[in-house]
């Protein structure tokens, strides 16, 4: 795991769940680089904020794990 200062410094498309609304505390994911799977995560209310770079499978796993109900 790694991080950016300035997320929009990154050359990616940016997305959020399908289950945001307008003002809602939101996280939004983009990929890095899809030669070293690197994901990146900000906070929708500030895209010129930080950004942690994960790799795919730690998100796959917390995605999983919203899914299944496991954490609200």
């Amino acid at each position: 795991m790694s991080h950016i200062d300035d997320a929009s410094t990154l050359p990616v498309t940016w997305w959020k769940s399908s289950h945001s609304d307008t003002g809602a505390q939101c996280v939004e994911f983009g990929i890095v680089d899809t030669s070293t799977e690197a994901v990146a995560i900000r906070d929708s209310k500030n895209p010129t904020g930080p950004a942690l770079l994960l790799s795919y499978a730690p998100v796959n796993g917390l995605v999983e794990a919203l899914r299944s109900g496991e954490l609200r």
